[in-house]
């Protein structure tokens, strides 16, 4: 089936706190009216449904994928709607102690058509002096994800990925013309980073870079920099969020992906590269 070439996306940006059943509704309430405004791609930011400072309550109300509520309720929303819908990450259970920050992409007939396992994990110091050590609550993916949809390959990423561009590039030289960045990119790095990193991997990918974010304060005192952004693969802000919840609409015309990279080909003049070490005072 041929890839349509247009499409509506809406990037939900959401502010999760430690109510699990009151995320669920108020991400609900999101899909629904993104819907209603004739989005056929719907993105939600990592954490959508459960978001605490705290590790070990992550760990202790996160339920297993079959149990999972809030899988349930946007699989049902997706189908009710026929919009496609990109889950940017929930906390599953996965064994005694340990979850996974999981990330679903649910087509419009309700079917999970894929998920991915967030690959590298947020182990920062943050500039106030905060310690973040993810990796001792989540167990890391071990595989990029690239979802067929009804608009070509969406590449799957989330939050901490993005310091990797590796991985960006793995994602378009396999096809994708739309990368999803689902965050709760802490305000602190937010206000640094954000903007310059995804408007690079858009840039030097020649891809549509689709950033539905978290925003405010969390329980334990956790701030998240919202500014939610939709970005073209010439690296233009389409769309951009502030600090508080909201729909961030864009009609997306994925042939501009396709001129991009015939304009500049650099997808396709990627070389091999050895690193030779000279050591220093030797002659060339």
């Amino acid at each position: 089936m041929t890839a349509a070439n247009s499409v509506r996306v809406a990037c939900l940006q959401l502010s999760p706190g430690e109510d699990l059943v009151a995320n669920i509704e108020a991400a609900s309430t999101l899909i629904v009216e993104a819907a209603r405004q004739g989005a056929q791609l719907i993105l939600l930011p990592e954490y959508a449904a459960l978001l605490h400072a705290s590790g070990r309550f992550m760990r202790e109300h996160s339920p297993t994928e079959v149990e999972h509520p809030a899988l349930a309720a946007f699989s049902k929303l997706a189908r009710d709607s026929g919009a496609n819908v990109l889950v940017g990450s929930l906390t599953v259970s996965t064994g005694p102690q340990r979850i996974a920050n999981r990330s679903y992409y649910i087509d419009g007939q309700g079917h999970i058509a894929a998920h991915y396992d967030k690959l590298h994990m947020f182990d920062a110091t943050l500039p106030s002096g905060r310690v973040l050590r993810e990796s001792s609550t989540y167990d890391a993916g071990n595989e990029a994800i690239a979802v067929a949809t009804p608009w070509g390959l969406l590449g799957m990423t989330i939050c901490y990925d993005l310091r990797f561009p590796q991985l960006y590039r793995a994602l378009a030289q396999a096809g994708c013309r739309m990368i999803a960045v689902p965050s709760a990119f802490t305000r602190a790095t937010g206000e640094r980073h954000w903007h310059t990193l995804l408007r690079a991997r858009a840039i030097e990918n020649a891809c549509y870079i689709l950033a539905p974010a978290t925003c405010g304060t969390h329980p334990g005192d956790h701030q998240t920099f919202g500014h939610t952004l939709i970005v073209s693969p010439e690296g233009e802000i389409l769309q951009e969020g502030g600090t508080e919840p909201g729909i961030f609409i864009a009609n997306l015309d994925l042939g501009a992906a396709d001129a991009a990279r015939q304009a500049i080909a650099s997808l396709a003049h990627d070389r091999p590269i050895a690193v030779r070490v000279v050591a220093a005072g030797a002659t060339a």
